[in-house]
C-alpha cells in the first residue's frame, strides 16, 4: 500500500514565520495598523488573502486594495527568503528517511505556489517532492482540509495513509479533517498547547523524528 508524508512549508521546512511577521508588520504599518507578535500568531497558517481580510475586518483602510496589500507582503517575504532563508533543523534527514523508506513526499502550504517553488529551490530540496500544492488554488484555506486532500490525490495515496507535518493549529486541524495522522512541530508555540491536542505526535523539532517514531506512529 502506498504511503505519503506531506509537509507544511512555513515553520516546518523553512524558518520563514519571522519573515512573514516582518513583512506583515511593515506593510500593515504603512496602512496605520501596528501588528504585534501576538497578533501575527493569531493568523499563523492562514492564506495571506485570509490574513488581509482578517485585519481589514478589524481595522478597515481605504488607500490600497486587498490584492495590492497581499502582493506587497508576498514580495517582502520572497525577498527575505532569497536573502536569508534557511532550512529548519532536521529537514534533509527527515526527507531522506521517507525517501529511503519508499514513501511518496508532498508539500501542502498556505503560501502562493510561486513562493513554494522559491523555497524548495532555495533549500535545494525540490527533487524530494512529487507534489507541490498551494491552498491558494483551493476555494477555502486552512483549517479546511482541501489542500491536504488535493496533495493526497495528486500523490495517488489515500488520505488515511498519509502523515502530515504541521507547525500551526490551523494546519493541524486541516490535516486531521483530511483523515491524516499529524505530527505537530510547534516551533514557537508552547509544547503540548491545547491548540495542538488533535496531533498524533508532537515534537520540538523535525530533527527529533526517527524511523522508530515512524513505526510507532503507523502502528498506533
Amino acid at each position: 500500500m502506498d504511503r505519503a508524508a506531506i509537509f507544511d512549508m512555513d515553520g516546518v521546512l523553512i524558518d520563514s514565520e519571522p519573515l512573514w511577521q516582518a513583512a506583515e508588520k511593515a506593510v500593515f504599518a504603512r496602512l496605520g495598523i501596528e501588528l504585534t507578535d501576538a497578533m501575527c500568531r493569531q493568523t499563523m497558517g492562514m492564506r495571506i488573502d485570509d490574513v488581509v481580510r482578517h485585519w481589514f475586518a478589524r481595522f478597515p483602510w481605504e488607500c490600497k486594495s486587498h490584492t495590492t496589500v497581499q502582493a506587497e507582503i508576498v514580495d517582502g517575504v520572497s525577498a527575505e527568503i532569497a536573502a536569508r532563508g534557511q532550512a529548519m533543523p532536521g529537514v534533509e534527514e527527515v526527507l531522506d528517511l521517507f525517501s529511503r523508506s519508499g514513501w511518496k513526499i508532498g508539500l501542502a502550504s498556505s503560501s502562493p505556489l510561486a513562493l513554494i517553488h522559491a523555497v524548495v529551490q532555495q533549500l535545494g530540496i525540490e527533487p524530494y517532492f512529487s507534489a507541490l500544492c498551494s491552498a491558494f488554488n483551493e476555494q477555502q484555506g486552512t483549517p479546511h482540509p482541501a489542500v491536504y486532500l488535493t496533495a493526497a490525490r495528486r500523490l495517488n495515496v489515500e488520505p488515511s495513509s498519509c502523515i502530515a507535518f504541521e507547525d500551526s493549529a490551523a494546519g493541524v486541524a486541516s490535516a486531521k479533517a483530511a483523515s491524516m495522522k499529524v505530527v505537530a512541530v510547534p516551533d514557537r508555540a508552547p509544547l503540548h498547547a491545547e491548540a495542538f491536542g488533535e496531533a498524533d505526535l508532537e515534537l520540538t523539532s523535525l530533527a527529533h523524528f526517527s524511523g522508530d517514531l515512524l513505526d510507532r506512529l503507523m502502528c498506533a
